[in-house]
């Protein structure tokens, strides 16, 4: 019997990049899938967590314990620090899909951009990358660069080829004063190869956050 992963979606564009990472890294793990993509967009129009995406997060957590998970996978960046809270609920582990991008921005630089479409990813992505600097030790110095209209373009009116126009353009120019460059959300997976002649290192979050799993499970 395969082992059971949980993700909570709170945005609809992730899912089938999550599952194709699934199937490349994880092909023995079986993806429980949990969608509420009312949670980002309460977390957009408040700025950030309110009593109600904690709630609803620790409930979902709480289910996917229930259905046999041994690992769950917190795929979004607005809502981090409410798997932080659900976590202490439940007995299994939790892992934030950005957690390992975050380690490896420090181990790349001392300057680094944090690139951000949702206001409400802008600073737990950002504190996330200062608690990676913190547990080893080094300074760090975080940009917060919030590309105000591109989430809109994606989200309201379908316009990718503008969110990503607004975004590459955005790490392009973040580039030219940091040593590292964070793609803070799933979204901006696709961007990768339209910044491929950046000359600074510019990470993301999907592969690496999946791929740590392996670990977490014991799996060889």
């Amino acid at each position: 019997m395969k082992k059971r992963v949980g993700v909570v979606h709170t945005f609809l564009y992730s899912v089938e990049d999550l599952k194709k990472q699934f199937r490349e890294k994880l092909p023995e793990v079986e993806m429980i899938n949990i969608i509420d993509d009312s949670l980002l967009e309460e977390a957009l129009a408040n700025k950030g967590l309110t009593p109600g995406i904690i709630s609803r997060m620790c409930a979902y957590y709480k289910h996917c314990q229930e259905l046999g998970c041994e690992c769950i996978l917190n795929q979004c960046s607005s809502v981090g620090e409410a798997a932080d809270i659900a976590a202490k609920l439940i007995s299994i582990p939790v892992v934030k899909i950005d957690y390992p991008m975050a380690k490896k921005a420090v181990e790349l630089g001392s300057k680094i951009a944090v690139i951000a479409t949702a206001i409400s990813t802008v600073e737990p992505s950002s504190r996330l990358v200062e608690r990676a600097a913190k547990e080893t030790g080094k300074d760090v110095t975080v940009s917060r660069c919030f590309v105000e209209g591109a989430y809109e373009f994606l989200l309201k009116t379908g316009d990718r080829e503008k969110h990503n126009e607004m975004v590459t353009a955005a790490v392009r120019k973040a580039a030219e004063t940091n040593d590292v460059v964070v793609l803070a959300q799933g979204s901006m997976y696709h961007l990768m190869p339209l910044l491929a002649d950046v000359k600074k290192p510019v990470l993301t979050s999907l592969e690496s956050g999946v791929a740590q799993i392996r670990e977490v499970l014991g799996l060889e």
